[in-house]
């Protein structure tokens, strides 16, 4: 029998729904060789096993100059601008041992502790911007609500200024709203990020200077580690501070306002939630959003791995040099590891999601990511409890892209407060 012709990816059809393509790959060609629309070519690793494995292969680089130096200077692999605004030693890019340095100098603003000093803000945030909608009975969910959020939140953490954060808002909308081409709207944010952190840097520099206590922000503890013997250069705590806005913002967007269109789309699992919320039981919300994580994560596959040695990923032969994409989307539907994986379940037990990674490079903000989702939706939920879709689902668009999965706007309708 003639093998089954393989599905179309990167189609506008498979941007709306990916998980019938991805099934097809995992039970007909696990480990795929494709033509991304970049051009670049790359394997799809779409299986459980494989994936967690290849996620914590070491044989795997995050390094891109273990592949085509061409293509990444072209934009094609990694962010777009990255390497002309000097913005590339940042976690993404780099393996130990520098890895491990610049996170464990990082990893100190994303204690247990530090996260939950922050929630008072999370939730002031989430009370704020429900405000602004609440009484008009509609609202797009996405530019109203998921993406400002985060983008406040990290400029807070980071240690932006308010009067600064706009222009932040601004930034990172021209990343979500356009192509990653080098002449995209992503790259001209990079550039635009870059002169902004580089003087901001200077700035509390001065600060720390004159003033050795100032502030417990982000940036300002990287200067600190720098100015006591670290070895953090400028360049590396620009890109720290790039990284963890760019990867911080966009992840929660498309965790909160997934998370929302799954509920509305399940209002059997929706109802169960409310239900919990409204009895003061907390104890089904963190399982939710890591259920939703899940289900329909934000992130569709994995940042760029390169295969530093020719390897084998579920019995199939990579060369050394090859562009290696691990499809989180697939994994966490994978029936061999989940029951019921096309099934929306908030009170599932096992749920070993990749959905923020594994490994080394696991998500350094993820404790950030699930406490401001908790507070986006039981907020929702609890003060809009009757909030439907404005759209049919097949009228809503969703944005392109190779990392991310996220849609361009949910409209809502709801009775106004």
């Amino acid at each position: 029998m003639p093998a089954p012709h393989a599905p179309a990816l990167f189609t506008f059809e498979f941007a709306a729904d990916p998980y019938p393509a991805y099934a097809w790959l995992r039970e007909h060609a696990p480990v795929h060789r494709t033509t991304l629309p970049s051009g670049v070519d790359a394997w799809l690793v779409t299986r459980y096993a494989d994936a967690r494995q290849a996620l914590a292969d070491a044989r795997l680089s995050k390094d891109p100059a273990h592949h085509s130096e061409q293509a990444h200077r072209s934009g094609r692999v990694g962010i777009p601008g990255e390497r002309s605004a000097d913005l590339m030693t940042h976690l993404l890019n780099i393996d130990p041992p520098d890895h491990t340095r610049l996170r464990r100098l990082v990893s100190k603003a994303f204690t247990p502790r530090r996260v939950a000093e922050f929630e008072p803000r999370v939730q002031q945030l989430t009370d704020r911007l429900i405000d602004s909608f609440a009484a008009r009975g509609s609202a797009d969910l996405i530019h109203e609500f998921a993406f400002p959020l985060p983008i406040h939140a990290i400029c807070d953490l980071l240690g932006v200024p308010a009067e600064d954060q706009d222009d932040f808002r601004d930034w990172a909308g021209m990343m979500i709203r356009h192509g990653g081409g080098p002449r995209g709207g992503v790259a001209r944010a990079v550039k635009r990020m870059r002169t902004y952190l580089a003087e901001l840097i200077h700035r509390k520099r001065a600060a720390l200077t004159a003033e050795p206590q100032p502030g417990e922000d982000l940036i300002s503890g990287l200067i600190r580690a720098s100015d006591h013997g670290e070895h953090l250069t400028e360049n590396e705590a620009a890109a720290m501070a790039f990284i963890l806005l760019f990867a911080g913002f966009e992840t929660t967007v498309n965790l909160i306002g997934n998370g929302t269109y799954a509920l509305l789309r399940n209002p059997g699992q929706r109802a169960l939630l409310q239900a919990s919320l409204r009895a003061g039981d907390t104890a089904l919300l963190a399982g939710a959003v890591e259920e939703l994580l899940r289900y329909d994560g934000p992130v569709e596959l994995a940042t760029w791995r390169f295969a530093t040695t020719p390897l084998t990923i579920g019995g199939t032969a990579i060369p050394a040099g090859d562009p290696v994409l691990v499809v989180l989307a697939a994994a966490d539907r994978d029936p061999a590891r989940f029951d019921g994986p096309d099934t929306l379940d908030l009170a599932r037990r096992d749920n070993p999601h990749l959905g923020f990674g594994h490994g080394i490079h696991y998500c350094l903000g993820a404790p950030l990511a699930r406490l401001e989702a908790q507070a986006a939706l039981a907020t929702l939920l609890t003060r809009l409890p009757d909030l439907g879709l404005a759209a049919a689902p097949e009228d809503l668009r969703w944005r392109g892209g190779l990392i991310m999965r996220g849609l361009r706007e949910l409209p809502v309708r709801f009775t106004p407060e």
